[in-house]
């Protein structure tokens, strides 16, 4: 299953994407939040839809798609889990996974704007895969770590690099949790939509260029590695999200660097996960 979360911010409505078309299965009664998939909630929507699959209407031209879980408690991110990434950004490439975490009030949805903060220098791009976990995992090992994925999504890990690199402390989550950081979406497929999750073409454009192309087999440290890792420091709960991090090709790895500014334009993609495109705006164009 392909699942969406439609309508205005704050306030969407679960939905389907199948055969592309939208549908809205709002009558479940529930929406895709931690609740949801701790309590089986994937079956349940699955056997609702098979049940009444005739009767769901569509979700209206041209509504906004929000991100495709609700609310997740945290995202626990990966720093320089490609190589190249690593080396461009001037580091070794680690030994074992780097974590930090984004706030998840940085989330927005996949079509969305990303607005570049008050006091901005150095706005960057980071387009990743994203793992959703399905239920509650601590201290998880590698071997029964994919049981506890429910599906993968596109994500972009929007990062200033001023804030992140620069100011005093060095702290990378300054960086990364400003509001709209965090494009997702369009929709969470199911683990089971993805054959191979460590073989899909992952790539982003910037006003039509190409800046990032790569495979995720190239991640360092693979997703059975990450979520046990991660399950190891802190207890990951339903629905939240593991940024897996950035192949090379940032804004930040260029000679000179690049760095986004308002009216640029970020296309992004991941094999099987659907694309997103999101308009840089200036923090004043909003503030208010």
């Amino acid at each position: 299953m392909k699942l969406i979360r439609f309508g205005q911010n704050g306030r969407e409505k679960p939905g389907l994407l199948l055969e592309n078309t939208l549908y809205d299965v709002s009558a479940l009664g529930e929406d895709y939040n931690e609740t949801f998939f701790e309590s089986g909630g994937l079956e349940r929507l699955k056997t609702f839809w098979e049940k009444n699959k005739s009767g769901f209407p569509e979700v209206p031209a041209g509504a906004r798609l929000g991100i495709p879980v609700a609310r997740p408690s945290k995202i626990a991110c990966v720093g320089l889990n490609y190589a190249t990434h690593a080396l461009e950004s001037g580091f070794t490439p680690p030994p074992e996974p780097i974590l930090f975490l984004k706030a998840s009030s940085s989330l927005c949805g996949a079509f969305d704007n990303i607005v570049i903060p008050k006091d901005s220098e150095k706005t960057d791009w980071e387009v990743e895969l994203a793992v959703v976990i399905g239920k509650k995992a601590s201290y998880v090992s590698e071997a029964d770590a994919m049981d506890y994925v429910a599906g993968y999504a596109l994500f972009n890990d929007v990062s200033e690099r001023n804030f992140q690199l620069e100011r005093a402390g060095g702290q990378w989550d300054k960086g990364k949790s400003c509001d709209t950081f965090a494009p997702m979406g369009p929709f969470m497929a199911t683990r089971d939509e993805i054959a191979d999750v460590h073989n899909l073409r992952i790539w982003l454009k910037i006003n039509g260029k190409i800046m990032q192309d790569a495979n995720t087999a190239s991640l360092i440290f693979k997703i059975p590695r990450l979520v046990s890792d991660i399950s190891r420091y802190m207890t990951l709960l339903p629905g939240d999200v593991i940024a897996t991090g950035t192949p090379s090709g940032v804004g930040l790895g260029l000679n000179p660097p690049l760095y986004l500014k308002a009216g640029d334009v970020v296309e992004l993609g991941i094999d099987g996960l659907g694309m997103g495109r999101q308009v840089c705006v200036a923090y004043a164009s909003v503030a208010g």
